[in-house]
């Protein structure tokens, strides 16, 4: 069982609520909130200190929750995605639905289809995306464990899960890719 010790259901109404989490995903642990409640990523950006235009990573628990926010679907990547092993964030250059607070600067969304199964099953309950931010002030290195998270990121949101808060096992920030203008796959982070 993957919740020993935390209550997945209340978990979900903190982020209905426009509450801000503490959370380990498929990749590092991060702040999360609803993507599309443009008040709680206002508030993730203050206790990131991030400024605008940087953009989120969203999480979505399927291929069919993604194409809800993505106009185009090049079916490249949905081949890429349906069989794709590790975790890999694509960046959607005309995402559909999602709040300019996520965007980056060109407008243009980065989101993933989480391979957790903690992540999935809460972007389930919430039936909406949610956002990953590293757990850490913006441009600080992100924190690979949980015990490398600062009091400061820890105190400023109303909820910290409990899962896999003893692990020591380093965890690296997601592959991020993107379809070129030539219609080639180009990584922006390996």
């Amino acid at each position: 069982m993957f919740l020993p010790r935390d209550d997945i259901s209340h978990i979900a109404q903190i982020i209905l609520k426009g509450g801000l989490i503490c959370y380990p995903t498929d990749t590092i642990w991060g702040i999360g909130c609803d993507a599309l409640n443009v008040e709680a990523i206002a508030r993730l950006s203050a206790l990131r200190a991030q400024p605008a235009g940087q953009g989120y990573i969203v999480l979505v628990d399927s291929l069919d929750m993604l194409k809800q926010y993505v106009r185009r679907m090049n079916p490249r990547v949905e081949t890429l995605l349906a069989y794709h092993q590790r975790p890999l964030t694509m960046v959607y250059p005309d995402p559909i639905g999602l709040p300019q607070a996520v965007r980056a600067a060109d407008g243009s969304a980065a989101i993933r289809i989480v391979l957790d199964e903690f992540c999935r099953e809460l972007i389930r309950l919430v039936q909406r995306p949610i956002v990953s931010a590293a757990a850490c002030k913006a441009g600080e290195p992100y924190p690979p464990t949980f015990g490398a998270i600062s009091s400061d990121i820890l105190s400023g949101v109303d909820y910290v899960v409990k899962y896999r808060q003893e692990s020591k096992e380093p965890r690296q920030p997601s592959t991020i890719a993107r379809v070129n203008r030539s219609n080639e796959l180009e990584f922006l982070r390996e």
